[in-house]
C-alpha cells in the first residue's frame, strides 16, 4: 500500500513498486532520485524536440508576463489567432478551421461531435461510426466507444455506444478495404475514424500508406467523413510531419495534441474543413457547435505551440527525422535473427518488436518484468504487453539509442 495520496494512471498500486521521484528533465533524459533515465518513449509520446526545449520554455515565460487563462467564448487573443493561422498553413490541404481543447481525448470527442453535427444539420442524420480493430483514441466515454473493447474499458461497457468495425489491415489490406466498402455502401455511415499508419496503444501496429489512401477513396465514393487521429502520429513520429502526408491525403477532420507544444504543456486542436464549419454556421442558434473546455485556447499553451511551429518552420526538421529513422533502422537490424523477438517493424522514428511469449496481449507477465529491467538499466520504456517499442525525442543521440537497445538485448524472459 502506497503512502502517497496520488493515484497514478495505468498503474496497479497493489503490485507496482514505488515510482522514482523526478527531479529534473533535459533533452532526452529524466533525472530521478534513483538515477538518470533515458526517455525512450518521449514521456508517453509527447516530447518531440526534447525536454525543456529552450525556445518553447522561453515562449512560455514571455507569455506569462502579459496573459494567463481567459474565457474563449466571446473573447479571443493573439496567441490563439496566430496559432490557428499557422496550424491551418501546416496541416493537410483544406483543414482551415481550428477548434481548441486540452488533450488528445477531448480533441477526438470534438471530432466525433463535429461529424455528427454535420450530418444532423446539412445531411440525412447519419450517426454510425466506423472504427478499426485494435485502435485506441482516448479514455473518455466517446473515445473509448470508438476504440478497441477489452481490458482498458470493460468496466464501462454499459455506457459506451455501438460502432461498426473493420479489421486491422493484413498484407495488402484488401480485406479491410472490402469490409469498409460494404459498410459505406449502406449509406448510413457518418464517419470513419482511424489512427493513420500506426495504431499506438494497440501495440504499435503498422499498415501501409496505400491502405490509408484506399480508405480515403472509399470515403469519397460514399460521402463518408474521414477523421484522422494524429494525436500520436503527428509532428514527425512517422517520419513526416503528418502520417497522412505519406498517402498524400487530407482527412475531413484531424485531431492533434501531444507534440503540438513539443510536449511541454497540454494543448489540443481539432482541425476541420470548411464544409464541417459551414454546417454549423447559421442564424439558427440551435446549429451552434455546443462544446467547450474550460481551458480552451489557453494563451500560455498557445504561445508554447507557436514556438514549436516556429521550430518546424525554420527548416531542418526533416533531416532530423531522417537521421533518427536511420539510427533506429540500423539498431533494429541486430534483432533480425534473434529468436526471442518477432514482427520487428518500424515507421519513421517509431521502432517496435514483439517478445515471443506463450501468452501475449496487454496483460502479458513479461510487460512489468521488462519495464523493471529497463529502469534498472537506465532506460524508461513501457512495453505494451509483450510489445517493446522505442519512440524517443528527436534530440536523442546514437549513444543514447545504444543504451536502450542494449537494455532490450539483455532482457531474458522468465
Amino acid at each position: 500500500m502506497t503512502d502517497s495520496a496520488v493515484w497514478h494512471p495505468f498503474t496497479q498500486h497493489a503490485t507496482e513498486p514505488e515510482p522514482p521521484v523526478v527531479l529534473r528533465t533535459e533533452g532526452a533524459w529524466i533525472e530521478t532520485d534513483k538515477g538518470k533515465l533515458l526517455d525512450g518513449i518521449s514521456s508517453w509520446w509527447v516530447t518531440t524536440h526534447g525536454h525543456r526545449q529552450p525556445r518553447i520554455v522561453a515562449a512560455i515565460r514571455e507569455a506569462t508576463e502579459s496573459l494567463d487563462q481567459v474565457i474563449f467564448a466571446g473573447l479571443t487573443h493573439e496567441p490563439a489567432e496566430r496559432l490557428a493561422t499557422a496550424l491551418a498553413g501546416m496541416a493537410p490541404e483544406g483543414l482551415d478551421r481550428v477548434f481548441y481543447s486540452d488533450s488528445g481525448s477531448t480533441a477526438v470527442e470534438v471530432a466525433l461531435k463535429m461529424a455528427l453535427g454535420y450530418w444532423r444539420h446539412d445531411g440525412d442524420g447519419r450517426h454510425r461510426i466506423v472504427v478499426m480493430e485494435n485502435s485506441y483514441h482516448g479514455d473518455t466515454i466517446g473515445t473509448m466507444s470508438v476504440g478497441e473493447r477489452g481490458v482498458f474499458n470493460a468496466a464501462y461497457e454499459p455506457i459506451m455506444f455501438a460502432v461498426d468495425t473493420i479489421p486491422f489491415p493484413q498484407g495488402d489490406g484488401q480485406a479491410t478495404l472490402d469490409r469498409f466498402e460494404a459498410l459505406a455502401r449502406n449509406g448510413d455511415i457518418a464517419a470513419l475514424i482511424i489512427e493513420p499508419l500506426v495504431l499506438g496503444a494497440g501495440g504499435m501496429l503498422m499498415y501501409s500508406a496505400d491502405v490509408l489512401r484506399g480508405l480515403r477513396e472509399i470515403c469519397d465514393r460514399h460521402d463518408v467523413l474521414l477523421i484522422a487521429d494524429e494525436v500520436m502520429t503527428g509532428w514527425g513520429r512517422t517520419g513526416r510531419l503528418w502520417a497522412c502526408d505519406h498517402a498524400q491525403i487530407s482527412p475531413d477532420i484531424l485531431c492533434t495534441s501531444k507534440g503540438l507544444t513539443g510536449g511541454v504543456i497540454p494543448l489540443a486542436a481539432t482541425l476541420a474543413n470548411d464544409k464541417i464549419f459551414q454546417a454549423h454556421y447559421s442564424s439558427d442558434r440551435t446549429r451552434t457547435f455546443y462544446h467547450s473546455s474550460s481551458y480552451t485556447a489557453n494563451p500560455i499553451a498557445c504561445a508554447a505551440a507557436l514556438a514549436n511551429l516556429g521550430i518546424w518552420q525554420d527548416g531542418g526538421m526533416q533531416d532530423r527525422l531522417d537521421r533518427l529513422s536511420a539510427m533506429q533502422a540500423e539498431r533494429l537490424s541486430r534483432f533480425a535473427g534473434d529468436g526471442r523477438f518477432e514482427n520487428i517493424r518500424q515507421c519513421g522514428t517509431i521502432a517496435a518488436m514483439d517478445l515471443r511469449v506463450s501468452q501475449g496481449g496487454y496483460l502479458a507477465e513479461d510487460g512489468p518484468r521488462m519495464r523493471a529491467h529497463f529502469i534498472e538499466n537506465g532506460v524508461l520504456l513501457r512495453p505494451l504487453g509483450n510489445t517493446v517499442y522505442l519512440m524517443p525525442p528527436y534530440c536523442v543521440t546514437g549513444e543514447d539509442l545504444d543504451l536502450a537497445y542494449a537494455a532490450i538485448d539483455s532482457y531474458r524472459s522468465a
